[in-house]
């Protein structure tokens, strides 16, 4: 089954030419995921493969997943869903507002079922009893978690870093990426060689609370028997202080950062997530933390669709 995924654009390494790396004696690249699909992009692409798949095999046809009005996720499960032939089902956090905004819209365009619930039973998402009375309403649907974080998720984020050992791998010491459920950054872990680190920057206020779920993930992975890349894992660590307020908050620093470095580098990068990891690493890079010399590569997550609305 491997093969529904087979279509999409292999992502490619940018290097960055800037003044701030420079200064700090540091080789800058970023893993440009967003330009693998027009609409499965991203580390999505690699959180939802391993659901897709385990949903087929088991022979289930419609898909049930979890997010807020604006999340990557909802978008990228809705056209997932289209492409390869599931019925998909968003239950959305909060209220209907009306006219949708641009990511529900596009989601009931893929022919996505929208139902919203309020946000004290959104929290019991994941209970026996919520996922049993979704079942009885909409009968055997095959439940992938709120941003693709399971361990099918991080299964997938494996992957990313998957290529040719020497130009992917060796040539990086530091991997940064940016953290909603912590999946992609535990997937990125068990990928990378020993004396290597990953960074993960929290784009919730409070993040330091993945740091919890990320181990959770490491463990129930390794002890799952599902094959990875090495036996030992990498280092990691997170940095919390760069969510701008928390999550989806934006302030007009963030938004003239993230303007300047699409104008300088053209690169765009979205507002929920890459661009406050980017702006926390120039940040840091400002900072001298970054020993000189160290090769550090940036992972583009996708996510631009969560732009519209703000420009």
């Amino acid at each position: 089954m491997e093969e529904i995924f087979s279509f999409a654009q292999p992502p490619t390494i940018q290097p960055i030419d800037s003044v701030i790396a420079r200064q700090a004696g540091v080789d800058l690249s970023v893993l440009r995921l967003d330009v693998m699909h027009p609409s499965v992009n991203g580390n999505k692409w690699f959180k939802l493969k391993y659901n897709l798949l385990e949903a087929r095999q088991k022979n289930f046809t419609t898909l049930l997943t979890f997010g807020g009005a604006y999340s990557n996720h909802i978008y990228a499960t809705a056209a997932a869903g289209n492409l390869f032939g599931f019925r998909t089902i968003g239950v959305i956090r909060g209220e209907e507002h009306l006219p949708l905004n641009p990511t529900l819209s596009f989601a009931v365009q893929q022919g996505m079922q929208i139902i919203y619930i309020d946000r004290h039973k959104y929290r019991q998402r994941y209970t026996a009893e919520l996922q049993a009375e979704l079942k009885e309403r909409f009968g055997e649907v095959f439940i992938i978690p709120e941003g693709g974080g399971n361990l099918n998720g991080v299964r997938g984020c494996i992957e990313i870093l998957s290529g040719d050992e020497e130009f992917w791998k060796r040539q990086f010491d530091t991997v940064c990426v940016a953290c909603g459920t912590g999946s992609t950054l535990a997937g990125i872990v068990l990928s990378l060689q020993p004396g290597q680190r990953v960074i993960g920057f929290p784009a919730l206020k409070n993040g330091e609370f993945l740091a919890g779920e990320i181990e959770s993930f490491l463990k129930n992975y390794r002890a799952s028997g599902v094959p990875t890349t090495k036996n030992a894992i990498a280092s990691w660590e997170l940095i919390c202080n760069y969510h701008m307020g928390g999550y989806a908050k934006v302030n007009d620093e963030l938004l003239l950062f993230a303007q300047q470095f699409t104008q300088e580098h053209s690169i765009p990068l979205d507002y929920v997530y890459t661009a406050k990891m980017f702006y926390g690493v120039m940040d840091l890079l400002k900072q001298g933390f970054f020993p000189p010399s160290t090769r550090l590569l940036l992972i583009h997550t996708g996510g631009l669709q969560g732009n519209l609305g703000r420009e």
